[in-house]
């Protein structure tokens, strides 16, 4: 069954820990043995892996925060730099797709296009098919002035989150707290006129609200969990999906373990605790929430700078996640709604909201 992963961060895992993504999972953790930063020798995306998971279709990302006193990778001193990072990022995904790895979903003569090559008649080599990246910014920051919005969407992107860990130049973020700012305001006009997709994952509650409260376009969640499973500020409440699903959002759940199980100690906690049934008990809240199977899907944040010491101790490799279908299957989910949850909910949300051709 076709699989729509909403947030992967495809480039950062390349251009920041040096990774090939035409290898897989597993030969690029042999090349990573004995190093022992959080992360390394445990990663669990390459591109083979997606293939071998039907994942077709992800929100691929680009990623640079300003932060001068950040000791992190994507931690830059200004909004140049993480504008040039994150251009980088970009001509990554732009190589690939020249070599007929990757193919650039733009608007939705792109999309339907994409998806016939994918749910037609599969070809005699699976990997001969390019998967489709959707470009999402994760964190505003490498948009140097509201303005420069029109520049990026130029570039092919069409989903902004406004923040990531703390503060950004536009709204505040996971482990923060406060409203947008005026750049925030100024961004969130600017991305109305163009037509681009809020992103709210990591908002922080004030921001969220604001951001709202502000912005009348398409919004989405890329990967966000339930924080009346987990606590946290990283997670929606429920007041915050309802939210959402009034604006007929799509909300993708994550395989990061610390957003599954409670008590979770990143760097501590051993993934021996918990399983891809939490995953499926977020997703089951989110379908109680809206009393249907219609606003959620797979936003698994793999590889969002952590590997398989920080993910259900049964999600090997990326194509794992196909595992979600049989869990909920015997909970009781049919195959059509299992079809939405793969994959049918974001191809129906980004039908309705990239843009014509």
């Amino acid at each position: 069954m076709l699989l729509v992963d909403a947030h992967l961060d495809l480039a950062m895992n390349a251009l920041v820990w040096n990774r090939d993504l035409k290898l897989s999972a597993h030969e690029t953790r042999a090349l990573e043995a004995g190093m022992t930063e959080k992360g390394r020798a445990a990663g669990t995306v390459g591109l083979p892996d997606m293939h071998r998971g039907q994942i077709g279709l992800c929100c691929a990302t680009v990623l640079g925060r300003v932060n001068p006193q950040g000791s992190a990778a994507i931690d830059f001193r200004t909004h140049e730099i993480a504008y040039a990072h994150c251009q980088g990022e970009l001509a990554l995904y732009r190589e690939f797709q020249r070599q007929g790895l990757m193919s650039f979903i733009r608007n939705q003569e792109d999309l339907e296009r994409h998806l016939k090559n994918w749910l037609g008649d599969t070809p005699d080599n699976d990997g001969d098919r390019p998967i489709g990246i959707i470009l999402l910014m994760e964190g505003a920051d490498p948009i140097v002035e509201p303005d420069r919005a029109a520049q990026w969407w130029d570039d092919g992107l069409r989903i902004v989150g406004l923040a990531h860990y703390g503060p950004s130049a536009y709204a505040f973020g996971t482990d923060s707290a406060g409203p947008l700012t005026a750049k925030g305001r100024e961004l969130c006009k600017m991305m109305d006129e163009l037509g681009m997709i809020l992103d709210v994952s990591h908002l922080t509650d004030e921001s969220f609200h604001d951001a709202l409260d502000r912005f009348h376009g398409p919004v989405m969640a890329s990967h966000s969990n339930c924080r009346a499973l987990v606590d946290g500020d990283r997670q929606m409440s429920d007041e915050m999906i309802r939210r959402v699903l009034e604006r007929g959002a799509v909300i993708g759940v994550a395989a990061d373990a610390w957003m599954l199980e409670p008590g979770w100690v990143r760097g501590v906690t051993r993934p021996d605790r918990v399983t891809m049934q939490a995953m499926a008990d977020h997703i089951d809240h989110i379908c109680q929430l809206a009393g249907n199977t219609n606003h959620v899907g797979i936003g698994s944040d793999l590889d969002g700078g952590y590997g398989t010491e920080q993910t259900p101790n049964d999600l090997d490799t990326i194509d794992d996640l196909q595992k979600l279908t049989g869990i909920l299957e015997d909970r009781g989910y049919t195959r059509d709604d299992l079809a939405r949850i793969t994959h049918g909910n974001w191809v129906g949300f980004f039908r309705q909201h990239l843009p014509g051709a």
